[in-house]
């Protein structure tokens, strides 16, 4: 299913906190990919399809810097990258080998990738940020990924921060870290997610007029028949 632009600007009102909770009222707990929280505050809310790399424990014979110049490598996925995607990369919670620097951040950013997410770090701390990609990682290391990772697919699925991720899921990330929507449920979650942002919003007007949490949240009928008036 291809994401349009109509759903992007939808899902970008739409909070990841507001998100896990549409989410769990339809079964699903395990959205939030851990580890992955915004390398610098204040960068903005980001949705996009889910372009997904891998990587596996280091081996001395294949993660070497030789490899970076093979057919398979992160060089070749970069290029692979669609405009808009989000590159979502299988670090295995790997805290001491950065999967990606400066450089091939700056190549992203040049194809038009909206972000990196990451259950890893990064390295080239100063010229990733100078790059302007948004990144969501667990922090920085100094050693090249071939320190401690392999990689050896894209666009294949992954468990990245706890999380399967399947290719072009939806992310969405902000302050709160990153949430994914199944593919599948994506008309559900645009139903229903800005309705449940509306209906928060207006709790917190009555939290501003003094009103007690009892019955208010969650909602009580009575509650629930002032809400639907305050709608017409």
């Amino acid at each position: 299913m291809a994401l349009s632009a109509e759903a992007i600007a939808t899902l970008k009102t739409v909070s990841t906190a507001t998100l896990t909770t549409v989410l769990l009222k339809k079964g699903l707990r395990n959205v939030w990919i851990r580890g992955a929280v915004p390398l610098k505050p204040g960068q903005p809310r980001i949705v996009g399809p889910a372009f997904t790399l891998r990587f596996v424990p280091a081996r001395e014979d294949l993660a070497t810097p030789a490899s970076w110049a093979s057919p398979i490598s992160t060089r070749a996925a970069i290029e692979a990258m669609p405009e808009g995607c989000v590159a979502v990369v299988d670090a295995m919670g790997v805290t001491d080998a950065g999967i990606f620097g400066d450089i091939l951040c700056a190549r992203m950013q040049k194809r038009g990738v909206a972000a990196l997410v990451t259950d890893g770090v990064v390295r080239d701390l100063a010229g990733v940020l100078d790059t302007n990609l948004p990144v969501w990682c667990r922090g920085v290391a100094a050693p090249p990924s071939v320190a401690g990772l392999t990689f050896v697919a894209w666009q294949q699925p992954i468990g990245c921060g706890g999380v399967a991720v399947f290719p072009d899921d939806i992310i969405v990330v902000d302050q709160d870290g990153a949430v994914l929507i199944p593919a599948d449920l994506l008309d559900v979650v645009l139903a229903e997610a800005p309705e449940q942002e509306r209906m928060e919003a207006w709790i917190m007007t009555r939290i501003d007029e003094g009103v007690s949490l009892p019955g208010l949240y969650p909602m009580n009928a009575e509650t629930k028949a002032l809400y639907e008036a305050s709608k017409k």
